[in-house]
């Protein structure tokens, strides 16, 4: 991106010479939002230029405030594909356990009772399942499959791990259909951002899964204090709740993001929220292990 399309556009549009009257350089973004331990003073940064001089300036410059925790790439295309393949390695655990998910959810077996043993072993990756959206985790693969595509080179499991990934909201919709009847189809979604404690909607997957719950006629209401309500409706035209207080009681409560007011409401709170014989369904294990009155029931993958 940076020396083929970045460079040629910025000689065409300036006049300017590119390796003489201008450089090029690249450092990727490493920001987790909502990460308030490994934030952007605290993390190594990888730096590449055209140029020694370039890399030696990007590295004196990212380094005054890091503490010079800097990585000098090789290059500025191996600085791009590292950035790649951390988002694309991310993309491709994630979709291993999504799929575990799937089998197991059809066989009785909470994914997160599974998880919470196989982590015993030292050397098991502890990733969760879920809807896999955001601006990185969930499109840099694609980058890479194209340019694969490019070289004449199929991306089997890049792009496996992108369809058990999408195909998600379509699996959770039809598990959820499963637990009620057409006359119950009454459903509040906590959360709408791609990830937790963050304000960020852009890509996310909490839309395609509400969109698949349409289909099968679930009549759909949504609430998130981190979103920003004019965003909901100019987007995706959501009409957010702007409070869970003095709702009518909902058929079924989903839990789609794990934010800290989510996980902070009471059991009185959720079944307040849900008819007696409603279904309190649970995408992040919030509230593993609740016990329910009357005749609701709880679902998690």
């Amino acid at each position: 991106m940076t020396e083929d399309i970045c460079g040629p556009l910025l000689e065409k549009h300036s006049g300017l010479k590119q390796g003489a009257d201008f450089f090029l350089g690249y450092s990727p973004e490493r920001i987790n939002p909502g990460d308030k331990v490994h934030t952007v003073d605290k993390i190594t940064k990888i730096v590449a230029g055209e140029t020694p001089g370039v890399t030696t300036l990007l590295s004196e410059m990212y380094g005054t405030m890091n503490n010079n925790n800097i990585f000098q790439a090789a290059n500025i295309k191996t600085a791009e594909a590292a950035k790649v393949i951390e988002n694309a390695q991310r993309d491709i655990n994630i979709a291993f356990v999504n799929e575990i998910a799937s089998i197991f959810n059809q066989m009785g077996l909470s994914v997160y009772d599974v998880l919470e043993a196989a982590k015993t072993k030292w050397n098991f990756l502890p990733f969760e399942p879920g809807l896999v959206g955001g601006h990185c985790i969930g499109v840099d693969p694609y980058y890479l499959a194209h340019l694969s595509k490019e070289l004449n080179h199929e991306p089997e499991v890049i792009l496996s791990g992108r369809e058990t990934n999408e195909g998600m909201a379509k699996f959770i919709a039809k598990r959820l259909s499963n637990l009620t009847d057409n006359n119950k189809k009454r459903l509040l979604i906590l959360g709408l951002t791609f990830k937790e404690n963050v304000p960020d909607l852009r890509n996310t997957k909490v839309v395609d899964l509400i969109d698949e719950l349409k289909k099968l006629g679930f009549n759909v209401s949504v609430h998130d204090p981190y979103a920003d309500p004019k965003e909901a409706k100019q987007f995706y035209d959501i009409d957010l709740l702007t409070t869970l207080d003095g709702l009518e009681p909902y058929d079924m409560l989903l839990g789609c993001v794990p934010h800290h007011d989510y996980k902070n409401l009471s059991q009185d709170q959720l079944q307040n929220l849900t008819t007696k014989d409603g279904c309190i369904a649970d995408l992040k294990a919030l509230w593993r292990g609740i016990t329910l009155e009357d005749q609701r029931q709880y679902w998690s993958l």
